[in-house]
């Protein structure tokens, strides 16, 4: 695999871009910690494929994948796959703690009409 210095400079470049805007997010607490880990790998994930480019080589010969190109594809649909089911459980759970909130705040809407009604009726009295 033959690597260009524009194309080492690009990939090394990128791979710190993309850790900055994730520990960017981060900082700012626009990203949570357990939302971030996948990014984070995959940041660091291209960051050694970039600083090695000789170690992509090396990964898709033991893994077995001709194309080193494939393995870099796989990996990165499986770390957006991880990220799809990671906040696909994260909806579920605050669609559960939604409804539970939602019937809470009825029961107490209920409550208070409640008690209003009494008042008026013993203000009346």
């Amino acid at each position: 695999m033959i690597v260009t210095p524009t194309t080492y400079i690009f990939g090394i470049i990128s791979a710190l871009l993309a850790l900055g805007v994730v520990i960017e997010l981060l900082r700012r607490r626009r990203l949570r910690e357990r939302h971030a880990i996948w990014w984070l790998v995959a940041g660091v994930l291209a960051l050694v494929v970039g600083v090695f480019p000789s170690t992509l080589q090396w990964a898709a010969t033991l893994i077995g994948i001709e194309v080193p190109l494939n393995l870099v594809f796989f990996v990165s649909i499986a770390v957006l796959f991880l990220v799809c089911l990671q906040h696909s459980a994260e909806l579920t759970r605050l669609e559960a703690k939604t409804r539970t909130l939602a019937e809470l705040v009825a029961l107490q809407d209920l409550r208070l009409r409640e008690l209003e009604q009494r008042a008026t009726e013993n203000a009346e009295d």
